[in-house]
């Protein structure tokens, strides 16, 4: 059993796959920016399985900023994964061992999230396993592939690829700010801030990251909770 649901992950995995490869080799490219070699990136992307999280991480890398504050810019990009565990819990069968809890955990991404709670009962950790083994190293080979183009393609064309990191993070946050107008406020108060901090501050990128995440996120919860009504 475990073996057809491993093969039926591999399966839904492919698009997946595909999808991480043409992403993460703009995130290549932002790796190669900040100074990394395409084997120090490649391994970053096998270790730290999230694409805001290492944009935050290269970006800090390359202001060369304490690695303390590194650590933090990085946990805060990637907190939205704390309570994705916590819902992807109710998805694994209470007898599960504790190792299967732990790879999953450390393996989770948005993609395979959506996959596990998309599952009618509890989801077969070897299903999560077969996605994995076809994706995962899709993003790490898009990230290799992007950081090898970068230190080798003439600058002009560097800067203009890097643009691509942007329209990634543009198609993320897009469609659920279209439907619900409170993320689109939250938004959009992100950016002038942003750009206030930048222009009027000498505060590094990281920590603007870390200072209005905190921030916004914790007025957005204040001004706009949701409530049980939402979650049915």
């Amino acid at each position: 059993m475990n073996k057809t649901f491993f093969l039926k992950g591999i399966k839904d995995g492919i698009p997946i796959g595909l999808g991480y490869f043409a992403v993460a080799f703009s995130l290549g490219i932002a790796a190669a920016n900040a100074g990394l070699s395409a084997i120090e990136s490649f391994l970053s992307a096998l270790l730290l399985n999230a694409s805001a999280g290492q944009s935050a991480g290269y970006t800090a890398i390359k202001e060369q900023i304490p690695y303390l504050e590194i650590i933090i810019v990085t946990i805060v990009a990637n907190a939205r994964y704390i309570l994705m565990s916590f819902a992807l819990s109710q998805k694994i069968n209470p007898k599960e061992k504790t190792l299967h809890r732990m790879m999953l955990g450390f393996y989770l991404t948005d993609e395979f999230f959506g996959l596990a709670i998309s599952q009618d009962s509890y989801c077969n950790p070897f299903y999560i396993y077969g996605a994995i083994c076809f994706a995962s190293p899709c993003w790490a080979l898009g990230i290799l592939f992007g950081t090898i183009m970068g230190n080798i393609l003439p600058a002009n064309i560097v800067s203009c690829l890097s643009v691509a990191l942007y329209a990634m993070f543009l198609a993320i946050f897009i469609p659920p700010a279209k439907k619900d107008k409170a993320v689109a406020l939250l938004v959009t108060i992100s950016f002038i801030a942003s750009f206030a901090l930048y222009k009027f501050t000498s505060i590094s990128s990281s920590a603007t990251t870390i200072i209005l995440t905190i921030i916004i996120s914790s007025l957005g919860a204040l001004l706009f909770p949701r409530g049980d009504a939402y979650e049915e």
